[in-house]
Parts: structure tokens; sequence; C-alpha cells
């Protein structure tokens, strides 16, 4: 079963407050008011001398289980919001799996669902470890010390208008995260996973954002509950939710709408980093841990939206 073995997170010590971006983002002085009053963004975290080489390092700075089990890492993914983040021949992904030693590794991007890659990512690593394990002398899949692992990154750098802000819904924010998986571990296993993929709310004119505003939460919702019986289990087994991190509004109300308690969504990085793309869940795994939120046994739910060529609405249910 999919697990998550180990997870880091690197979020910039320096942040800068939201109306710091009115100026460069053109936005105007409502338009900034809007963000940190409605949808409760108040800064943002930024790097500004790192290149994303350099942030997917310091995300793997901290990934202690790593040390000394390079040679077990299979797979490198970075899961991605924006299709191009270098100009080519540079290729970031390549450059950190050099410098960590895992040249031996097959590594590659998981793009196309935008910031809900992060959790398609986790299903696709766990899928291509499950798919190369080797069975033991009783037939069972090889679970051990011997295990093959993949390393999956999230984080970019905003280096466009585009990948710093979406409309007047969300402000992004720079960091990474780095996490371990294995396709049979005992710790953070993934129990299920669904998603949606909706191809109609592809528009480059932008006719299609009223209906997508409309259909944002109900979509997201149903993914949700869906992910929820693959799992044979309720939205009130759910120890905490991890959002993804578009902005407080958006969980305000898709905890109405599910009749969920606010406290138990792991909000508290929305107001002060901002959304930082795929990385969003994995900093509220870390978030959750940090705060004793989660206790062995305990049954989670990550949530992501990708927005961009259509729509995604994706969930994910683990068990800590």
């Amino acid at each position: 079963m999919t697990a998550l073995e180990a997870v880091s997170v690197y979020l910039p010590p320096d942040r800068m407050p939201v109306e710091s971006l009115a100026g460069p983002l053109g936005l105007t002085e409502m338009q900034a008011r809007l963000f940190r009053r409605f949808h409760g963004l108040k800064e943002v975290g930024r790097d500004p001398g790192a290149s994303l080489a350099d942030l997917l390092m310091k995300a793997a700075a901290g990934l202690d289980a790593l040390r000394g089990q390079e040679h077990r890492v299979r797979y490198v993914l970075h899961a991605r919001a924006m299709p191009v983040v270098v100009p080519y021949p540079v290729n970031p992904l390549h450059e950190v799996c050099r410098a960590l030693g895992l040249g031996h590794a097959l590594a590659f991007t998981v793009t196309h669902q935008s910031c809900a890659s992060g959790l398609l990512a986790i299903d696709l690593a766990g899928r291509l470890l499950a798919a190369d394990a080797v069975p033991g002398p009783d037939g069972a899949e090889r679970n051990g010390p011997a295990e093959p692992l993949a390393l999956v990154f999230g984080g970019e750098k905003t280096f466009t208008r585009e990948a710093q802000v979406f409309a007047d819904t969300t402000i992004f924010g720079e960091g990474a995260s780095a996490c371990l998986v294995s396709a049979f571990g005992g710790r953070d296993r993934m129990l299920s996973f669904a998603s949606s993929v909706r191809g109609e709310f592809d528009s480059a004119t932008g006719e299609n954002d009223a209906r997508l505003q409309r259909e944002y939460r109900p979509s997201l919702a149903e993914v949700m509950r869906r992910a929820l019986d693959e799992a044979g289990l309720a939205l009130d087994d759910i120890a905490v939710v991890l959002p993804h991190n578009v902005n407080l509004r958006t969980w305000q109300r898709m905890c109405a709408l599910l009749e969920f308690p606010l406290d138990r969504v792991v909000v508290d990085n929305i107001g002060i980093s901002g959304h930082v793309f795929c990385a969003d869940m994995f900093a509220n795994y870390r978030t959750a841990c940090e705060r004793g939120l989660l206790r062995p046994g305990d049954r989670y739910l990550a949530a992501a939206v990708g927005a961009g060529g259509g729509a995604t609405f994706a969930a994910m249910v683990f068990e800590h």
C-alpha cells in the first residue's frame, strides 16, 4: 500500500505583505484589500536569491531519511503546476538529482493536473514502485530495508505574473516539499485516491470562469466524498483535512457545505505563505504533525484543485 515514509518542507523565512505586491502585480488597492480581508491572504513567502533547483535542494536537506538510502530511490518526480518553468535546455530536476547522488533514478515531472499534480504524483509513484515489486519467498511483496523508494518534489518559483497571482482568487508563494514514498510502507498509508478531470473548463477567453466558480466547491466536495467512500470512511472519521491553500474564504465555505468544523482543517499556512503550488499538502501535513493533530491510527484527507487547461479536483485519504 502506497505510503509516505518521510516529508520535508522548505518555506522561505522572508515574507512579503500582499500590499507590497500590488504594484508589481498591477493590483488595485481594493484588490489587495480583498486578498487580505476577504481571502485571508496576508503575506506570501519569497526567496529571491534562490533558483528552483535551490528550493528543491533546501527541501531535500530536511529529509533525514534520504541520507544513506540514495541507492534505494528508483524514481524522482517533480509535481508542478506550471508546464514550463525554465528555458531549454536547463533542467533543475536533473541538476538536483545529480547533487543528491540520484543520477541513477528515473526522473520526470508531473504537470498536467496543475496544482492537483502533487496528489497524482504520490499515486503514480506508488503504482510504479508496486509494479516493480519482487515477490518474497512467501509470495508476498517485499517490504523492508531494501524496498525501492520514490522521491516526490513539489513547489516552484513565482517567475511570471501568471505564477504569482490567479485572478482575484489566490496569490502564489515560493517554497518546496520533498517526500519519500514507498509501495508497501506501514506509516501514512494511502487508503484511497479520487480525482475528476473537467476538460470543459478549458477556455483561453475566460468564458467558463463564472461556471467554474459556481461548480468549484460542489465538485471538490463530491471528490472528497468519493475518496472517503473508497476508503470505507465517513467525514466524521477524519481527524484533519489538509487543504490546498487557495484562500481561507474558500475553506470556510467548503466547511459550511460539508458540515465539517473549520478547526479541523489545517489553514495555518494560508495567511502566511500563500498558495505554494503542489507543496501545500505537504506543508500542511508538517504543520499538523508539529501541532500534534495527528496520532497513530488517525485518518486524514488531503484535497487539491488544479485550474488551467481545464480543472482537476482531487482528494486522497491516509492513515497516520
